[in-house]
């Protein structure tokens, strides 16, 4: 009979020890999964942005990763600066004017083929001449896998006579740095090292 009775004290402490177990690992999967739904819930909450509407009304805005956006921001910022250094206009003002938001754009190597250009008389026959110059962007490769970026413009480059239309083919390079954003530098980049490649004539149309 005391052996009966030790057996079922030793079974009663057996199944204690199970439902404590049971009861231990089922505590720490809820533990487990509330910490973790908490995580995604946070990781989803840092990726809005609230916007206040004059103070009344409360609008729901998606931010985005600004690294997803970069290619495109540079492409976008070499042909800017491309269509403010290239399009030309028979005014000593707007040349200026187009120039000083370029320099904006790029470091002193873009300033340095603009005085190139300025000593061999290059904008002086554009006014003189009444000659207009525009810029065609055919496409802009980049380069992400190092930095600074390496960047290729490929372009058309019309220069628009009284008399005639000479369509050129303009190549440039240089390279990308991540620079502030301003006004003057929405896309939060400056050029470097600005050459051209290659820059001939490829058909002249009479007018």
């Amino acid at each position: 009979m005391e052996f009966k009775t030790l057996r079922n004290i030793e079974n009663s402490f057996r199944q204690i020890r199970l439902y404590a177990l049971i009861f231990a690992v089922l505590c720490i999967a809820v533990v487990g999964y509330a910490i973790w739904h908490s995580y995604r819930f946070a990781e989803a909450q840092r990726q809005k942005i609230y916007v206040l509407d004059n103070g009344k009304s409360l609008m729901l805005a998606l931010s985005q990763d600004a690294a997803i956006n970069r290619p495109v921001e540079a492409r976008e910022h070499v042909r800017r600066f491309h269509e403010l250094f290239f399009t030309l206009a028979p005014d000593k003002n707007a040349i200026e004017s187009n120039m000083k938001r370029a320099f904006n754009m790029a470091d002193k190597s873009a300033f340095n083929y603009y005085k190139d250009l300025s000593e061999k008389g290059y904008y002086n026959r554009i006014i003189s001449g009444n000659i207009q110059q525009r810029i065609e962007v055919d496409s802009v490769q980049c380069n992400f896998d190092t930095y600074p970026y390496a960047v290729k413009t490929f372009a058309r480059q019309y220069i628009i006579r009284s008399s005639n239309l000479t369509e050129r083919s303009l190549v440039t390079s240089c390279y990308l740095l991540n620079s502030v954003r301003s006004d003057t530098n929405p896309q939060g980049f400056n050029i470097e090292k600005f050459s051209v490649i290659e820059n001939k004539d490829l058909r002249v149309t009479e007018r």
